[in-house]
């Protein structure tokens, strides 16, 4: 995989530019040695020169062959053969070495539309069914299926068919797809259009749907998600739902969507041992849903009341397992515990009496972190690494989609030390994670990992930048030797220079050798 991603998204410096001597011993003032940042601003310089047409003309390099010899560099944009996905377009229609538009479709005019019609579908169930029109031609020429509906049997009445198992809203993407050739998906639609696509045979629909659902696939929605995916029995997707409840439990857990959840839902959720996220968060969530649940059913907003739409689901929450002081200030004063299950908790927690009855006592495994670690080695210099506010900072992309738990940085090159550290995660100018914390090194050259708040989804084939501004009055070690790929189990990692980085952090050494994440 890492050779053919690296020609669809190649990094800004090629690997070859390590090596190089006029390259590799760029010095700036400031008395901090190598900046490995500023070398690859030379390397970015250079390739500037390189598509000059004066220096072409002189040095008698064609563009193309400089294009071929390192291709692009788009760090936003993923090249149209390929979806985020990996799955391959369709590329765009070409004539004469040029490309051209594809003309409407003439049968778009007909969408929808009674004029001429001569089938009309009931779609939904009877109490609230949707009559839509159609054209059978139109329709057995997009799919097989609605060919031997309409034209296998001519005993058969057409003019009028029932559609009680599918929902309005899907049908009509559907119909869409084959009289406009157009998908337009949103969150609600994507499973039933896709359900409505595998029972039409129109696998080409099949596959937009999933690559929408796996894009747009969220902290925000994916409870939502969860549902129907269960609802419909498509186990293919609901593992990628679970993936992400798992890894952004926290997020997820403080969603509306999560307050929509069934109790089965509901259920299968908190007994997950994978989930990436404190107990005290949980039981925080299961009270925003029992409050949903009781304005649902009507019911006034009181502990006992919450306790009652719980039910058992309340016991499957690991309350023994949440910390001493975050029992006492939170689920102890919810009210909805009882007295008794109170007391029998501080005593578990004081005095080790217990187990509470009917509760699990044993913390969440949760979830596997990975260390991409992106340095063959750790250096230490007299004047050199030295902090005073200043950024350090690298830009990566992922051929697919992980989340980000924290980074690893280096500490004190001088016996053990203390700094205040600021860790960013952000894509373009939007932070997207942030944690700001306190550094503790004892001297050795192993990175030391800091956590973000919450873990972080990054997106395949897109440059996300993590940076950290250290505050302290001690040298650290750095990293040399720089990979600009890296590895890491099944994910792919490309580096490349950050324009923010003001401390010398680049490719090829300086600060945050690791990134940690959940895949």
């Amino acid at each position: 995989m890492g050779s053919a991603w690296r020609e669809r998204f190649p990094p800004a410096v090629s690997p070859s530019c390590f090596c190089c001597p006029r390259r590799s011993n760029v010095r700036v003032s400031g008395g901090r040695g190598t900046d490995f940042a500023a070398r690859d601003r030379v390397v970015e310089a250079e390739r500037c020169r390189e598509d000059d047409p004066s220096w072409r003309r002189e040095s008698g390099v064609s563009r193309g062959a400089l294009g071929r010899s390192r291709g692009s560099s788009s760090s936003n944009s993923t090249p149209w053969g390929r979806t985020s996905t990996g799955r391959k377009h369709s590329p765009p229609c070409v004539r004469g070495g040029h490309h051209v538009r594809h003309e409407q479709p003439r049968n778009a005019l007909m969408y929808n539309n009674d004029l001429m019609a001569d089938v009309h579908f009931l779609v939904g169930p009877p109490e609230e069914c949707v009559r839509i029109p159609a054209h059978k031609y139109v329709l057995a020429v997009g799919s097989s299926v609605f060919q031997s509906m309409l034209f296998g049997n001519p005993c058969k009445n057409t003019e009028e068919i029932a559609l009680p198992d599918m929902q309005p809203d899907a049908f009509l993407v559907l119909m869409k797809y084959i009289y406009c050739d157009e998908v337009d998906l949103t969150v609600a639609t994507v499973l039933p259009t896709y359900q409505a696509a595998k029972k039409f045979d129109l696998p080409h629909l099949q596959h937009a749907c999933e690559d929408y659902l796996i894009a747009n696939l969220n902290s925000t929605n994916v409870c939502d998600l969860l549902v129907q995916t269960i609802r419909l029995d498509e186990m293919g997707f609901t593992q990628h739902c679970w993936r992400v409840v798992d890894a952004a439990a926290a997020r997820a857990l403080r969603s509306a969507a999560f307050c929509r959840l069934d109790r089965s839902t509901l259920d299968a959720l908190l007994q997950r041992e994978s989930l990436a996220v404190s107990e005290s968060t949980i039981f925080d969530a299961c009270l925003a849903w029992a409050e949903a649940e009781c304005d649902r059913r009507g019911l006034v907003l009181t502990p006992m009341n919450k306790r009652y739409v719980l039910g058992p689901s309340l016991k499957l929450v690991r309350v023994p397992a949440i910390p001493l002081e975050d029992f006492a200030n939170g689920a102890a004063q919810s009210g909805i515990l009882t007295a008794e299950e109170v007391k029998n908790i501080f005593l578990y927690h004081t005095a080790g009496i217990g187990p509470p009855e009917g509760f699990f006592i044993h913390p969440r495994v949760g979830l596997h972190t990975q260390h991409c670690l992106r340095f063959q080695s750790a250096a230490n210099r007299a004047n050199q690494w030295r902090y005073k506010g200043r950024c350090d900072s690298v830009q990566f992309a992922v051929d697919q989609r992980i989340f980000i738990a924290g980074l690893g940085l280096y500490g004190s090159s001088r016996g053990p030390a203390e700094y205040a550290v600021t860790i960013e995660l952000k894509l373009q100018a939007t932070v997207v994670a942030q944690t700001e914390t306190r550094l503790s090194s004892d001297g050795s050259d192993k990175p030391f990992t800091l956590w973000f708040d919450e873990p972080a989804q990054v997106e395949p084939d897109t440059f996300y930048t993590a940076s950290a501004v250290l505050h302290g009055s001690q040298l650290s070690h750095f990293g040399q030797d720089g990979l600009p790929e890296v590895q890491c189990g099944d994910v792919t990692f490309l580096f490349q220079g950050s324009p923010e980085s003001t401390n010398g952090t680049g490719v090829q050494g300086g600060q945050i050798p690791e990134i940690i994440f959940y895949s």
